[in-house]
């Protein structure tokens, strides 16, 4: 750690002389960004200043700082979903000035935008989209649960998984390479109902951005995209609660001051009713339910004018459960359960008005856990098996602005790493299942960041920044530097290209046969024997704000390639092993391959940022494409989720002030499967293998094994996949409160899309290529208070 320790100081340091220049002429200009109403800090709010064609955005605790020369400034102030402020200042001095923005009314338009309230034309950074949590609960939703990780991938360079799961590829990479940041904490498993709906409740977000390419220094730890959300801190001027009831599950949250204006709360809380619906119809003495749950927390206190605390956590839950009696000496049960819990400690403290500073202490932990008991007369079988992992952590970064069109930031983490892939425990009325088989892994992970914000120039700015990281694990250290770099041309007030290389490192692996993030897929650590997955990602784009039509125009390029990317061998599964005599000496490591992957395309988005009809139009081309030296004979292959075509639309339009109609229309090529191609039988007798073809006849008493032939993978194409969502919400809003009703029809025309594929013999025994669809069309309604 102590070598990483002097790079942090050095990367500090090297700043000194960029403060030190021009000071005797140059002041200070700084302060917060907040919501006026509820004194909610706001980030990535834009502040601008046009004479200087300079610009900044609001950190992720709303704080802003610039040094200017002296003299009289327009700044103007704006993000999406708050009225546009205009601000004369006169700087002579240094300046403190909090800034209250005034959100427009709920039922006014709001849009996503890019690079944190610029204009896309104005940001240095490229590959990043703000999405306000106003737009997540306007976009129609299955059975009508709002949802983050669905309103992700009607992005372009985003891909879908399968039907109805809430689980998204960037740009080639698997589920795993997506970092997903709550509150600076790690979650690891990010889904409800095994897939279907994420675990992220809209009503307690205050901020969603998504980064799909030229990364930030301050981010590292996955491949392929970051996904930044915090929550909302809570009002500070009066008591304001929302509540939801819908088809599957009902929601609240309630927030508040503790100290007016000094200090707020926020609780919000969300259940599903499966389990209580579906009780009637089951008899006494046999049970079976499903539920989740998820509740989010939040408190933060002002304790002068330089120093705040936030105390946030999350904790969400899914349970499914049996239970079924016979009589009073025979009984089986069982428990399968996942969940998440997340705690992050932070502390704001200002050095001075241009040096901001946060300190994090995070706490993170993904447990699955399945319970099974079996008791017969005097005879009793009980089985505990847990998988997950545990993260607790501290990172420390500061906000700089030494002037001289320079923006610093700078920071370095720690994190410990408790894997524990299985636990096994067995307990019987026989001795020999009286058995405890637990793997637990621990590894430790380092890092320091320094990057640049600089505008060297009127119509060229750049984010240049690197990433210095330390890995340890079983005796082994990964050192690895990760450059990065995100540039700007204007070639006019509206039009700018782009540029952006990053070179990433990931330690952490998830080891899955499904591919599409399931809470039995296991995470593992790099090791002696498995190397941390590497990247290399160039894109290139260009950015045009077309004014008069409120539109906004970009395509990108992007070439990426990995290396170490890993797989199961063929057929292995670390969860159950085939041979049960092995199970004590089955290692993950011995089960899993290395490979390599490139991923390239381009990618357009038209979008309307204001308007009675506003939304975007995305699409996206792209490759995808994998070799691993055991798998598919050494061949490269299309991995399930390279999908050649990805066509989105987004509508919402508001018909009055009472009415808003929204909708979405989704088209995908098909993606790449393996699907049996031959089935034969195959014959052992001792060491000798005899083929069941032709007119074999074997021998008595030989073993028969019947083989399924998929061939090379990837080789077979789904059908496409297209979908049109609709909603209507009706607003009755008085004085104090609002009321929303909508309804909503998911998969409008009933196109049944495939889930999966699977082969059937027929009476003439041909076998035949079948489909199975999950949702045809599907209607929900919901009812929303808001006070």
């Amino acid at each position: 750690m102590k070598p990483l320790f002097n790079i942090f100081i050095l990367l500090v340091a090297a700043i000194i002389p960029l403060a030190v220049k021009g000071q005797a002429v140059s002041f200070s200009f700084s302060g917060f960004v907040r919501e006026k109403g509820s004194q909610e800090s706001l980030p990535g709010v834009s502040i601008y200043i046009p004479s200087l064609k300079q610009g900044i955005p609001s950190n992720n605790y709303g704080f802003y700082a610039f040094k200017l020369p002296a003299g009289e400034y327009l700044v103007e102030v704006s993000a999406v979903g708050f009225k546009k402020q205009q601000l004369q200042v006169l700087l002579s001095k240094d300046l403190k000035l909090d800034i209250l923005l005034e959100p427009f009314a709920q039922l006014a338009e709001v849009t996503i935008s890019a690079a944190a309230g610029k204009s896309i034309s104005e940001a240095s950074q490229m590959s990043a989209i703000d999405i306000p949590v106003n737009q997540i609960k306007d976009i129609p939703a299955l059975l009508g649960e709002k949802d983050v990780f669905k309103v992700i991938k009607l992005l372009p360079g985003v891909q879908k998984g399968m039907e109805g799961s809430s689980g998204f590829y960037v740009r080639g990479g698997g589920p795993d390479q997506n970092l997903i940041m709550l509150d600076d904490a790690v979650v690891y498993n990010a889904n409800h109902l095994f897939g279907f709906f994420s675990i992220f409740n809209g009503d307690a977000l205050k901020s969603v951005e998504l980064i799909k390419g030229g990364f930030p220094a301050r981010y590292g730890e996955r491949l392929s995209s970051v996904l930044v959300m915090n929550m909302k801190d809570g009002n500070k001027e009066k008591l304001t609660g929302e509540a939801g009831i819908g088809l599957i599950s009902s929601r609240f949250t309630l927030e508040g001051p503790i100290q007016k204006n000094k200090s707020s709360f926020l609780v919000s809380g969300r259940r599903t009713y499966l389990d209580l619906l579906a009780r009637p119809f089951l008899s006494k003495e046999d049970k079976a339910g499903y539920f989740f749950y998820d509740m989010n927390a939040k408190a933060n206190f002002t304790l002068d004018s330089i120093n705040k605390v936030f105390v946030s956590g999350y904790f969400g839950r899914d349970k499914f459960y049996t239970k079924s009696k016979y009589d009073s000496n025979d009984l089986e049960k069982g428990n399968f359960n996942w969940g998440n819990a997340t705690i992050t400690t932070r502390w704001n403290h200002l050095f001075n008005s241009r040096f901001f500073a946060n300190t994090s202490l995070i706490y993170s932990d993904y447990q699955l856990n399945l319970n099974y008991q079996d008791k017969y007369d005097d005879e009793f079988y009980e089985l505990n098996y847990t998988s997950g992992i545990r993260d607790l952590g501290g990172k420390f970064d500061i906000d700089y602005a030494p002037g001289g069109r320079h923006y610093l930031r700078a920071g370095l983490k720690t994190v410990w790493h408790r894997f524990t892939p299985r636990a096994r425990i067995e307990k019987g009325s026989s001795e020999y299942q009286n058995t405890r088989d637990v793997t637990r892994y621990h590894s430790y992970e380092y890092a320091v960041y320094a990057e640049d914000d600089w505008s060297p120039f009127e119509h060229f700015s750049v984010n240049m920044g690197v990433r210095a990281a330390v890995f340890r694990t079983g005796g082994r250290s990964y050192d690895n530097i990760e450059p990065r770099v995100s540039m700007r041309a204007s070639l006019s007030g509206v039009t700018s290209l782009k540029l952006s290389y990053a070179r990433m490192n990931q330690y952490l692996h998830l080891l899955s046969n499904t591919g599409i993030g399931l809470p039995t897929d296991l995470w593992v650590p790099s090791t002696t024997k498995i190397l941390p997955e590497r990247s290399q990602q160039v894109a290139g784009g260009l950015a045009r704000d077309l004014p008069a039509h409120n539109l906004l125009f970009s395509a990108e390029v992007y070439y990426k390639s990995m290396k170490n990317i890993i797989s199961y061998r063929e057929g292995a599964s670390f969860l159950d092993p085939e041979d049960d005599d092995a199970k004590q000496d089955v290692n993950f490591e011995d089960n899993v391959t290395s490979g390599t992957g490139k991923s390239y395309g381009l990618e357009l988005m038209l979008q309307r940022k204001s308007g009675r009809l506003s939304g975007w139009v995305g699409y996206t081309l792209a490759w995808t494409r994998y070799r691993f030296p055991e798998l598919n004979f050494g061949k490269e292959f299309y991995p399930r989720h390279d999908r050649r075509h990805d066509v989105s639309v987004v509508c919402i339009y508001k018909l009055s002030e009472k009415l808003k109609l929204t909708g979405t229309w989704v088209y995908g090529s098909g993606s790449a499967l393996s699907i049996p191609r031959s089935e034969y039988s195959t014959y052992r007798s001792g060491a000798n293998f005899y083929s069941g073809i032709g007119n074999l006849n074997p021998y008595k008493g030989v073993q028969q094994t019947s083989v399924t032939d998929f061939g090379e993978r990837g080789t077979f194409r789904s059908e496409p996949y297209h979908r049109l969502d609709v909603g209507l919400q009706f607003f009755k809003k008085k004085k104090k409160t609002e009321r929303t009703f909508e309804l909503g029809l998911y998969n409008a025309y009933s196109h049944l899309n495939p889930f999966y594929y699977y082969n059937d013999t027929g009476a003439d025994d041909r076998s035949v290529l079948k489909k199975v669809a999950l949702f045809p069309i599907i209607p929900s309604v919901s009812w929303n208070y808001k006070f």
